[in-house]
């Protein structure tokens, strides 16, 4: 049996709408079980942290077990992605919900030492990266064209506003009960892996066990593939840049508003600093997806990528807060304005076997970008005044966007890469792919 195998070409029939996309019952299902998995995982954190904080007191611990979340991107991304690969992307999605279940109903139990909340909490983040690897690989094979870059638009959308209501509903429930806030979390984890079963149908795995080399090397191909490809590096340095100084005003939210609320109080100023890109980055990914088709999105790219830094220098001029989260909107609509789009490319320019390998690089890098961007402006602010080293980063970030646009490929190498990964897909390595040491399709 073969690999249904989508054509990539954008679609003949137009710009798509949130009707074409909303249409396929697949992509339903995956978006709805991913916006309860969010909000159940931006719950389960809020609870967790304060979980920790009421045993320990200590505000390092309880730091500790937010950011216990991150570690398994840092520590092997790209590794735990490559192993959806190997298996049908169902299986794997649904798997991991129910690991991800059994665990936060552990978590949950009264009275569980902080230690073993923390290995716990680490083990239910190892889920993270094979089933958000396997979601990418899975929706080119949902949606196509045009109706790719929508959905992953309202993707994205989605993702952020539950993150705005995970953190609310969580902030309330665990203030009231830490232990419910978890297994509403499980809760979510089990109609998620009940919508993915019976809401996506089996697909073979892209790679089987009779053409996998090592778990390692194929890790590397995934490097391999998204470094020495012109066209998909464009696209990563694009998206890594951005993520740069996107989450600088959430990330120094906290000593923001404490350094100056005009009478907000230090809470609501940062409350509103924290929500104001999140918010943005949803009017943006859903405005721009509706009103503008895909040439126009296109010619927007670049335009947007200069000007989601650019938002942030005013910033120099030290403004109140809710101007500070203005520009934080600002920038957070042009991020999500060019965002989709460029992982519509990434996904078409990119060969079938190599989508789950190349997402864990691209997540990995996201992530580990967005806690090296939020650690050095927390270091140097430290030492200047906010206001100075937001307005200065975001400067540098508006010289690097332009270099990056100017790099950018022209239209022939953008569409020799989509037709060069089109023809790999629709060839016999769709369905059989061989490992090798070298990606199979360069720009």
């Amino acid at each position: 049996m073969e690999a249904t195998v989508p054509d990539e070409r954008p679609s003949a029939e137009g710009p798509a709408t949130f009707r074409d996309v909303f249409a396929q019952r697949e992509f339903r299902a995956v978006l709805a079980a991913g916006a309860l998995s969010w909000v159940g995982d931006y719950v389960a954190k809020a609870a967790v942290t304060l979980l920790v904080y009421q045993q320990t007191r200590s505000v390092t611990l309880s730091a500790a077990a937010f950011a216990v979340s991150f570690l398994p991107w840092l520590l092997g991304g790209p590794l735990l992605a490559a192993l959806a690969e190997r298996h049908p992307y169902r299986r794997v999605m649904v798997t991991c919900d129910v690991i991800r279940m059994a665990l936060m109903l552990l978590i949950a139990i009264p009275n569980l030492p902080f230690q073993a909340v923390l290995v716990l909490v680490f083990a239910a983040t190892l889920a993270n990266p094979p089933s958000q690897a396997a979601k990418s690989a899975l929706m080119p094979q949902i949606l196509v064209g045009d109706r790719l870059v929508v959905g992953l638009s309202l993707n994205s959308s989605v993702g952020q506003a539950a993150q705005v209501i995970g953190y609310l509903l969580g902030a309330a429930v665990a203030s009231i009960n830490p232990s419910l806030a978890l297994l509403i979390n499980a809760v979510t984890f089990a109609v998620s892996a009940l919508l993915v079963r019976f809401g996506v149908r089996d697909r073979v795995p892209v790679m089987t066990s009779a053409h996998r080399s090592h778990l390692v090397r194929e890790t590397g191909q995934g490097f391999q593939i998204v470094f020495g490809t012109p066209v998909l590096r464009a696209i990563a340095v694009l998206v890594f840049s951005a993520m740069l100084f996107s989450v600088v005003p959430e990330g120094l939210a906290a000593g923001w508003a404490d350094r100056r609320n005009d009478g907000l109080g230090a809470g609501p100023a940062q409350a509103v600093i924290m929500m104001a890109g999140p918010l943005g980055f949803i009017l943006g990914g859903l405005l721009v997806s509706r009103l503008f088709g895909p040439s126009r999105r296109m010619a927007l790219m670049r335009p947007l990528a200069v000007i989601s830094p650019l938002a942030l220098v005013p910033a120099l001029f030290d403004p109140p807060p809710l101007v500070v989260a203005l520009l934080a909107a600002l920038c957070g609509f042009a991020v999500a304005g060019m965002l989709p789009m460029a992982n519509g490319l990434f996904v078409q320019a990119l060969p079938a076997e190599f989508r789950a390998r190349a997402f864990g690089v691209m997540a990995t890098g996201v992530q580990v970008i967005q806690g090296l961007a939020v650690l050095v402006t927390g270091f140097l602010a430290e030492r200047f005044s906010i206001p100075l080293v937001v307005g200065v980063w975001s400067a540098a970030g508006v010289l690097l966007m332009v270099v990056a646009a100017l790099r950018w490929p022209d239209k022939q190498a953008m569409d020799s890469a989509i037709a060069a990964a089109s023809a790999a897909n629709a060839g016999p390595r769709a369905s059989n792919p061989a490992p090798s040491n070298t990606p199979a399709v360069r720009a």
